[in-house]
């Protein structure tokens, strides 16, 4: 599909603009979910002329119905963590390559080849049950990457420690990747100083510990692992692309997403930079579902396309992948 190789290609507004009416147009009429959601706000193609006037289907509907703009049948199907009985979304990716390119290069665009690396995955949350995106994600860095130190690690913390050790003995490039509250459980049993490590928290505590803010988390984590700053990743089981922050919770999204700001009154009404609301996604390697999704999130977009998660909607779920509250 020639329209999956220009959402790559992307490399200016005017492009992601084209790219994104065009990826809207395709959704309309193929998505018979995301087709009935728009009929119901009487939005069509030909009354949409910017991204802004995109509708954006709620995030609660792949809890509910199958959101697909393709009749294949899905190769891959992710889902997200819940409580028990509690009603969990389902992502089906009818081509797993999309996912793929997608973050391949959304981590190459920041951090450069995944294969310069070690990666080390503290993810035990998300290695514990089955269909989880990230772990899929992760597993081809560590399935691709030519350190045999490459791992997953469980409740094997004292191994995960002396690996640290030896790889900054020989100054090694490693990406350490884990969930927040297995972060905080390591560095409460070991003190390390990493000159060679990137740690990267994905957010959530899932009920194992009590939440904190941002800034307290990262603040123990930078005094526990000897770095001056914590990275982030912000994604979660409804896309194919993720955002990355480098520190200060500020995050950059790779040039095919967009972050949008909608009014917490009117859904309908997209806000201005710096005004906080709920966080509207543009994912157009989300090409084969819905590009347009409106989150439980809210944050706030700031200059030089860089956004902020600052917490999330009273009475919705707690998301395993969200960052902490600010």
């Amino acid at each position: 599909m020639q329209l999956a190789k220009d959402i790559f290609n992307i490399n200016s507004r005017e492009a992601f603009n084209s790219v994104a009416l065009k990826v809207f147009k395709f959704q309309f009429e193929n998505n018979p979910v995301y087709r009935s959601f728009c009929d119901l706000l009487f939005k069509h193609p030909s009354d949409i002329h910017h991204v802004s006037d995109i509708p954006f289907l709620p995030i609660q509907f792949f809890k509910s119905h199958q959101v697909v703009s393709n009749t294949q049948k899905p190769e891959v199907v992710f889902t997200s963590s819940g409580t028990t009985g509690s009603l969990t979304s389902k992502h089906f990716v009818t081509d797993i390559n999309l996912y793929n390119q997608s973050f391949v290069k959304g981590f190459e665009i920041q951090y450069g080849n995944i294969s310069d690396y070690v990666v080390l995955a503290l993810l035990p949350s998300y290695l514990e049950r089955e269909g989880s995106s990230l772990i899929f994600m992760v597993d081809y860095f560590i399935k691709n990457s030519p350190h045999s130190e490459s791992n997953f690690y469980l409740h094997n913390l004292d191994e995960l420690h002396r690996t640290l050790e030896t790889l900054e003995s020989q100054n090694k490039k490693t990406l350490l990747i884990g969930v927040s509250f297995a972060l905080l459980d390591f560095v409460e049993q070991y003190q390390m100083e990493l000159k060679h490590t990137i740690v990267m928290e994905t957010g959530g505590m899932k009920g194992r510990r009590k939440e904190l803010i941002r800034s307290q988390l990262h603040q123990q984590l930078s005094n526990g692992f000897g770095v001056e700053t914590i990275h982030s990743e912000y994604g979660m089981t409804e896309l194919l692309s993720q955002a990355y922050s480098k520190g200060n919770g500020l995050f950059e999204c790779p040039p095919w997403m967009k972050i949008l700001i909608r009014d917490t009154e009117d859904a309908f009404q997209i806000l201005p930079e710096y005004k906080n609301g709920g966080i509207n996604i543009i994912d157009l390697a989300n090409i084969n579902s819905c590009s347009f999704i409106a989150t439980q999130d809210l944050g706030v977009v700031h200059s030089e396309e860089t956004f902020e998660v600052i917490g999330r909607f009273d009475n919705s779920d707690i998301r395993g992948c969200n960052l902490m509250v600010l």
